[in-house]
């Protein structure tokens, strides 16, 4: 690949420049695009990978150089995200052309991958082209779509460091590879049917589609019949089934023992979706974007579905919200109907995580057959390896802004800018949705989710991932950070692999703060009242805190208030069957335990004695501030969900019956009643007021949407008036949203426009998640602070 001798203005000696571009510049057509930038300008030299980016060396007339150097970041490609680009003046040395010359390795690795990215739209025609050689091709790509993040084995990125070293390249597609002018140039995970990776089709029974056979027909016959399919994606497997076939729906439901769940959907396209939900400018674009998350959209009350893509009733019991993805690669815009002549098979399907619930996510083909065997009727798998697990993203949009709530595929590995430096670091996050962050200097690194750390297989993956991102990284931890909880797996996780580093404790609530604080650019130096509502966090009394009010910064905090304790009678037996959390607040607000009430009909008559004698023991019941808990109990009291068979099925669906109920006003009767600020100690809001409105209003039959609508106004107002409080004592103006009972649009909506009201600025999450998926975050911020005393838990009860 050479070019003509560059042109000089006469008169005008040449200039060499060596230029490092800094970001994510690998696996995005970046030095395609250089060498496209630079033979336009008549320039000479070459361009490389290396392990600190992208290097390139350009000469030629002055002038043309620094158009060269000013252009680079501006008119890069579209995946790519440059985060510097250095230049400095070396000795021209003469010569022709410009060239692509192979990557270099060694050197400290600062370069960044890119994420998964969505098949684009001219790939998508060519595997709809019965003309293309690529027609139905399923694993079509380019330089601008594809497996990147998931595919990745080492740096600089290039063929032999993916899962595609094991692809040799046809002569076609190396003659592509080659050229510049193609789309393909440069492009690593490029193949086609006559090199590239191949789909096949294994039933339970251990056949398979018939030799010669397609096998998306075969698996959309299967699906159409009814039958659950294990499809291996970019990050894993997904068990898919018919999403219209109530049957199916409900046999997966049993399988994978996902009790009342929501399942996620795929749709063929948006005119599927549109009849069903309701869709803003943002849930268009994050559905048809090149991330493809789940978008949780809400219902219409008015459904009409287009024929063929009616969702079964069972595929989101009880939620509000219908969750929704687009194909995000060729194998799911074939499964959904494209290039098949006559359409044949479903257009909307199921598309669930592969694993029994609670487990990581499956990527091994072999373990795929085993772990999955007993939930597939059968498997449609190909032999590109999948190197790192990558779930699903889940966002939703509020108050027209982007809220994620699972940070994972399209996101991970980007780093978050912080606005303070850190020491090099790990810090583990939480039991429930784990996810990790390494982070170094202004950067920090998420991991893709990994799942709820009860399970060993999950722990596994934690430390297969946490090596992984350290390698593409090049963060080597000097401290780790982790839950203050002492039982926490993660904690215990830290512990075993600290390997003589120090482990910082951080308490849950205030990495919640941080968390919040870090995503919108806080350098720390001024606190934020740091409102942090969750079903539950180990507090430093040792209680289970949830409903807290904190006055924070990275280097401490101190706890301004918080709900009245009550007890959490038998753990998690409680989180489990809200009637026992309704009951327990009952007593704490001395109020009878009527039989007319739901909560109470709701509770064995054999277990009613023993609940109330272990109430009055405390047997076994652990003091609680949780608002995730008080959402949990005033569900019961309502009448709507005494049973949860997921994490935060009541606070959900007591969500779901507000939202029915938009017009309510705030009831002056639905209030906390505060205590007083005595020698520092915290307010307390307790909740009893509240509670007798709601069982005078259960009893007289008022309906449990304004039960719902009315408790959440009074929620929000309880915000408002805590943090008037507190700014009149402190004078900070400053509040963070955080926790996930924030993920709740209808609470986090009414706080924040409440708040503004009343002359706050209000920090809410949008890229980083409010539950616990972005604990780690915090965990970072605040162990960075806490570098000259790792042994020092910053703040105080």
């Amino acid at each position: 690949m050479t070019t003509a001798r560059p042109v000089t203005a006469p008169g005008t000696a040449p200039r060499r420049s060596r230029v490092v571009v800094r970001g994510v510049v690998q696996g995005v057509g970046f030095r395609p695009y250089v060498y496209a930038l630079a033979t336009g300008l008549r320039l000479s030299g070459h361009v490389t990978n290396t392990a600190d980016g992208v290097v390139a060396e350009v000469e030629g007339d002055p002038a043309d150089v620094a158009a060269f150097c000013a252009r680079l970041a501006p008119d890069a490609p579209p995946l790519a995200r440059v985060e510097s680009v250095e230049a400095a003046e070396v000795a021209a040395s003469g010569g022709r052309g410009f060239t692509i010359v192979p990557s270099r390795q060694g050197g400290a690795v600062r370069t960044l991958v890119p994420p998964d990215t969505a098949t684009c739209d001219d790939c998508v025609a060519e595997l709809a082209d019965p003309a293309d050689r690529r027609y139905l091709h399923p694993f079509v790509t380019c330089t601008h779509c594809g497996p990147r993040f998931t595919i990745v084995t080492g740096l600089p990125y290039d063929r032999v460091h993916t899962t595609m070293a094991g692809f040799p390249m046809c002569p076609d597609c190396a003659r592509e590879y080659g050229d510049p002018a193609d789309r393909r140039f440069h492009a690593q995970p490029v193949a086609c049917p006559a090199c590239g990776p191949r789909l096949r089709l294994v039933t339970a029974q251990g056949g398979g589609a018939e030799a010669g056979a397609d096998p998306v027909a075969a698996a959309r016959r299967m699906l159409a019949a009814g039958a659950i399919l294990a499809v291996k994606g970019l990050g894993g497997y997904h068990l898919a089934c018919d999403a219209t076939n109530p049957d199916a729906v409900a046999e997966l439901r049993r399988r994978k023992a996902r009790g009342d769940k929501p399942f996620a959907m795929m749709a063929a396209d948006l005119a599927d979706v549109e009849p069903l939900v309701h869709l803003g400018p943002l849930e268009r674009e994050l559905l048809v974007g090149s991330v493809r998350p789940v978008v949780l959209l809400r219902r219409r009350d008015d459904p009409r579905p287009r024929p063929g893509a009616a969702p079964a009733k069972a595929v989101a019991p009880g939620s509000p919200d219908l969750g929704f993805m687009l194909p995000y690669t060729p194998v799911h815009h074939l499964l959904l109907g494209l290039g098949a002549p006559d359409r044949e098979g479903p257009r909307l399907l199921v598309m669930t995580s592969g694993n029994l619930s609670g487990e990581p996510i499956v990527t091994d083909d072999a373990e795929a057959l085993t772990r999955l065997a007993g939930l597939a009727d059968a498997w449609l798998l190909h032999d590109r390896p999948i190197h790192v697990p990558c779930d699903d993203s889940v966002v939703r949009v509020c108050d027209g802004e982007q809220l994620t709530l699972r940070r994972s595929r399209g996101y991970a590995p980007l780093p978050v800018t912080l606005p303070v430096e850190v020491a090099p670091a790990l810090a583990v996050g939480g039991d429930l949705k784990n996810t990790f962050c390494l982070g170094e200097g202004r950067q920090a690194w998420l991991s893709a989710h990994i799942g709820d750390m009860d399970d060993l297989a999950t722990q596994l993956a934690l430390a297969s991932a946490e090596r992984q991102l350290e390698s593409v990284t090049g963060v080597r931890p000097r401290l780790l950070a982790a839950d203050r909880h002492p039982a926490y797996r993660s904690t215990r996780w830290a512990r075993s692999h600290a390997a003589g580093r120090p482990v910082v404790p951080v308490q849950h609530h205030h990495a919640h703060v941080a968390a919040a604080m870090a995503e919108n650019g806080l350098d720390g130096t001024r606190p934020v009242i740091g409102v942090a509502f969750d079903g539950t966090g180990y507090g430093l009394d040792g209680a289970v805190w949830g409903g807290e009010f904190l006055l924070a910064d990275y280097a401490g905090f101190s706890r301004f208030a918080h709900l009245a304790y009550v007890p959490l009678p038998g753990g998690d037996a409680a989180v489990r069957r809200p009637y026992r959390m309704a009951l327990a607040h009952l007593r704490a607000a001395g109020l009878a335990a009527e039989l007319a009430l739901p909560c109470t009909r709701a509770c064995p008559v054999e277990e009613l004695p023993v609940l109330a004698r272990q109430l009055t023991r405390g047997l076994n019941c652990v003091p609680t501030s949780s608002m995730g808990r008080l959402f949990d109990a005033v569900s019961s009291l309502a009448g709507i969900c005494h049973h949860a068979g997921y994490e935060a099925q009541a606070a959900i669906e007591l969500e779901a019956a507000a939202l029915r109920e938009p017009a309510v006003a705030e009831d002056g009767r639905y209030v906390f009643r505060l205590g007083s600020r005595r020698a520092g100690a915290p307010l307390t809001a307790d909740p009893a007021p509240l509670l007798a409105a709601v069982v005078e209003d259960v009893l007289g039959g008022t309906s449990a949407t304004v039960v719902a609508a009315r408790f959440h106004r009074a929620v929000a107002r309880l915000v408002r008036t805590v943090c008037a409080a507190a700014r009149s004592e402190t004078g900070v103006e400053t509040v963070a949203l955080t926790g996930g009972v924030f993920a709740n649009t209808v609470l986090s909506s009414a706080c924040a426009h409440g708040l503004r009201e009343d002359g706050f600025t209000v920090l809410r999450h949008r890229r980083i998640p409010p539950n616990d998926g972005g604990l780690a975050l915090g965990q970072l911020v605040v162990a960075a602070r806490a570098t000259d005393h790792p042994a020092a838990v910053p703040g105080t009860p």
